[in-house]
This record gives structure tokens, sequence and C-alpha cells, in this order.
């Protein structure tokens, strides 16, 4: 039977485990149910479990024949501080908690690979079923690889995928090179002199200062990053004041910001603090820049990303599958594994009807009708890439091999 009848016929067992999971939402770094659940699921199929690798992760190890050859699949587990405005049945139960990204969607799809290779053991290597914690701004996937995650688990190339809303189901979308932005956050805290909100000439009003320095860190983008190398600079937030009658005595700015490579980041970083602290002045008052690398860009490597591609086209057909596709300012984590190892990160459509939710919305959800797909395109990669000696199923390689 074609592996795709074999997962769909499972198919509503899948969707169980997802909304399980997205009725269930834990942050980063507290998915201890979640994990739970995870690890419960691949022993069940007989699968070695290894719990506590970047606090809440975990990999589970599934060696088939003699093989020194290894594959990593990752997923990731987190949800975000978000309250969800769903009503359906499976909508959160923990109130300001939600997976509004498609976290339990992925997880899922992870494991559904793992039952149908547990079954099945159509390969000849060992397969690393990665389940991370802490995507979300939190650096779990940095976390997991200090904790000895490629020592002990070591991967010759490892691969991941991520939902896209607007994208039909059906359809997958990757590009070679540089696919997703790097990210930082950034806090900047201006001091100036509080006075009554009658008498502004007494005082230094940190609120016009951080105003002041939010329009001027546009100029960063327009004026110092090169039109090639694409950038975005966000503040988000501004902090000042706890009366309507006085002006306070400080104000904090917050906010992203998005590149493409590290030089490009770190010009950004030397650029804002200059400007804020150079603005700041000229008011009189003082600024200091707190800037945070999260992750790197999230860089394909080129051969990962051709096999990946095809074994996307051999579920899918070559006509769904983009090779081109877009850039996107969103960052991943994911990018801190492929700095580790060669491998290559995909995009699966969520859908592309009417009311097709953008991730990090309330009123998002992962498509269950997805879920056959992430799980499919996995099994592939692992018996593509670790094909048996000989073995004459359509799309198998030589062992070893990555095909052209």
């Amino acid at each position: 039977m074609p592996i795709t009848e074999q997962i769909r016929a499972f198919h509503d067992e899948l969707t169980a485990w997802r909304r399980d999971i997205h009725a269930h939402p834990e942050l980063g770094f507290e998915e201890q149910r979640t994990s739970d659940l995870v690890a419960a699921k691949l022993a069940g199929f007989g699968i070695e479990v290894h719990r506590g690798i970047g606090k809440t992760g975990l990999v589970g190890r599934l060696r088939v024949g003699n093989s020194p050859r290894t594959i990593g699949l990752r997923a990731d587990m987190d949800c975000l501080p978000i309250q969800e405005s769903n009503m359906f049945e499976h909508r959160s139960q923990h109130k300001g908690r939600m997976h509004a990204c498609g976290h339990d969607g992925h997880t899922t799809m992870l494991l559904g690979a793992a039952r149908y290779l547990a079954r099945t053991r159509a390969f000849d290597g060992t397969v690393h079923f990665i389940f991370q914690p802490a995507e979300e701004g939190l650096g779990g996937a940095d976390a997991m690889i200090k904790d000895g995650l490629f020592d002990e688990f070591p991967c010759e190339a490892i691969f991941g995928m991520h939902n896209r809303p607007g994208l039909a189901v059906g359809k997958l979308q990757i590009r070679p090179g540089a696919m997703m932005a790097g990210g930082a956050f950034f806090d900047i805290a201006i001091t100036g002199r509080g006075a009554h909100g009658a008498r502004p000439e007494s005082g230094i009003d940190p609120v016009l200062v951080a105003s002041h320095i939010t329009t001027a860190l546009q100029s960063i983008v327009a004026r110092n990053v090169r039109p090639v190398d694409t950038a975005v600079v966000s503040v988000t937030q501004i902090h000042s004041g706890d009366a309507y009658n006085v002006i306070p005595e400080r104000a904090v700015l917050r906010g992203t910001v998005r590149t493409f490579s590290r030089a490009a980041m770190s010009l950004v970083e030397e650029r804002m603090g200059r400007i804020a602290e150079g603005v700041a002045a000229g008011f009189g008052a003082t600024a200091s820049l707190d800037f945070r690398y999260l992750f790197p860009p999230l860089v394909n490597h080129a051969d990962e990303t051709r096999f990946i591609a095809d074994a996307a086209a051999e579920v899918v057909g070559e006509d769904n599958v983009n090779r081109q596709g877009p850039l996107t300012m969103a960052s991943e984590d994911f990018s801190y594994m492929l700095e580790r190892v060669p491998g290559a990160y995909i995009q699966i459509g969520n859908g592309d009807g009417e009311g097709a939710c953008e991730v990090h919305n309330p009123g998002y959800d992962f498509n269950d009708a997805a879920l056959p797909f992430g799980a499919e395109l996995f099994v592939r990669l692992v018996e593509r890439r670790l094909a048996r000696m000989g073995a004459d199923e359509p799309g198998s390689a030589a062992p070893g091999a990555v095909p052209a």
C-alpha cells in the first residue's frame, strides 16, 4: 500500500492528537504536558526516548539495520502568549496561551512519521526525531545544541518544516540559501528629568525624546543599509509615565530587527546605539541600548534543499512544489541547527481559502488536512536518505547519496 494511503488510514488519530495539543498549549521551556504526550507516543511506537535536552526538549531514536548513516527530523512544541478568539471545541483551555503558529501541527506531523517508520522500518540507518521547545524567541534550538544534541544524536543532515497560511494545502515552497531573516530584540532606556505637566520647561521630557528616536531609527534602513540588503527595524512598544499631569523621568522603547546577514545586523545595532545616544543628548537626556541577537538567518543548504524538494515532488507532484519560494522577514531558530548540520527547511501549505488566517493571530488554527502531507514528506526523507542497498522503491537513493 502506498505511503499516502497508510498515513491517511490513521488521519483521524493524527487530528485527535493535534487538537489535544492545541487545547493544552504551553509556553517555551514549560512544555511538560506536551513533552509527556510525545514521549508516551514514541515509547508506544517502540522508539527510544531521551528527555531533558534543552530542558523540556526530547529526542526519539529509531535504529534499523547496520548502516552508520543518520538523519534528523525536527518539530517545535511551544505556544504563544496570545488569548485565543476561536470558539471551536478544541480551543485553548489556558487563558492567555494559544497555539497561534501551528507548532501543534508540526509536532503531530512528526509523530505521524515516527509511527509509520516504526511500523514499516523500510530503511537502513538511524532516525533522530527532534522535538524542540521554546522556538518563539527563547532560543530552544540553541539550548538543545548546548545540551549536546548533535554530540549524542549526530545527524548527517537535518530537516524541518513550517505551515504557510495563504498557500494551498498540498503545495510546498522552499528556496536555497537565505530563506528567513535573523532576528534581534532591543530595549532603549531613556532618562530625562521629571516635572509637572503644566511646567514642561522645568523638565526633560523622555516621551518626546522617545518619539524622535523612533522616527530617527527608520533612517537606518533608508540610509544606512544597502538597498540590496533587506532589513526591518520595528519599534513595537513605548512605555512611560503613570499620571496625566506628570512629565515622567524615564521612557523605554522596545522592538525587533530582522536581517538576512550577520553583517547587516551588526550595522543596525551600531547605528541604533549612536542614534539613540545622539538624539537623547540633543534634548539633554541620556539613552542606553540593550540589543539582543536572538537567532541567525535561516540558510538552506543547496544539496539538502534539492533533496527535500525532490521528496516533496514525489508526495504532491512537481507542479505543487515552488523551488524558488519567497524570502520572509520572519525568523526561525532552526537556523541554529542549520549552522551546525547541513539541512533544509520547507514551508507546507495550510490553506488559501476564505478565512485563512495568518500565524500569530488569535483566530488562527492549523489545518488538519495538511497533516498527512507533512507526515509523508518526513517519511519520504528518511526512506530516500537511508535507502537500503539495492532498494527498488520509486525515488530511492543509493546509501548516503543526495539525488540530483
